[in-house]
């Protein structure tokens, strides 16, 4: 796992500037002293095909991903985990695109008061390691980390 972490150094720095992230913001209690990736007001959250099948999006075409230690919309990813997998926050309600089911489109207060956009009761976050859209770079990581599907459930095939 530190292996990784270290190997994760040189792009966590150029995946944090690639996705607006600054390094003068607050996680909302989730540390570091680095702002997770913000949506843009009125940003959408929609559905693109990838070799993983249909999978949610950012407007931007970049991955969503749901963490398995996360329960009931509530996350579980602490100040280490939220700098390589920052959470998708907005400041207004992320609008449901193409494919996306609007009754699963919510939002949720975490603690330390940030708002992230949950997909049914998946937190949702992006990964560092993604610096084009498409990237499925985190699919799978340690066994936690996967892709959601416009239904809500956990892709957890391969990339």
């Amino acid at each position: 796992m530190h292996a990784r972490k270290a190997l994760l150094a040189i792009p966590l720095v150029v995946g944090l500037v690639a996705c607006g992230t600054g390094s003068d913001g607050d996680t909302g209690g989730t540390g570091g002293g680095k702002k997770p990736v913000e949506a843009a007001p009125g940003t959408e959250v929609t559905v693109a095909d990838v070799g993983l099948g249909s999978i949610l999006v950012d407007g931007q075409g970049r991955t969503l991903y749901a963490f398995t230690k996360d329960k009931e919309a509530t996350s579980n990813c602490d100040a280490e985990c939220i700098a390589v997998w920052p959470a998708l926050t907005s400041p207004s309600p992320a609008a449901a695109g193409r494919g996306v089911e609007k009754s699963l489109l919510r939002e949720a207060r975490q603690p330390g008061g940030a708002v992230q956009v949950t997909y049914g009761d998946w937190p949702l976050y992006y990964y560092v390691g993604d610096m084009a859209p498409g990237d499925v770079n985190g699919q799978g990581l340690d066994g936690e980390w996967f892709a959601v599907s416009p239904d809500g459930k956990l892709v957890r095939k391969s990339a």
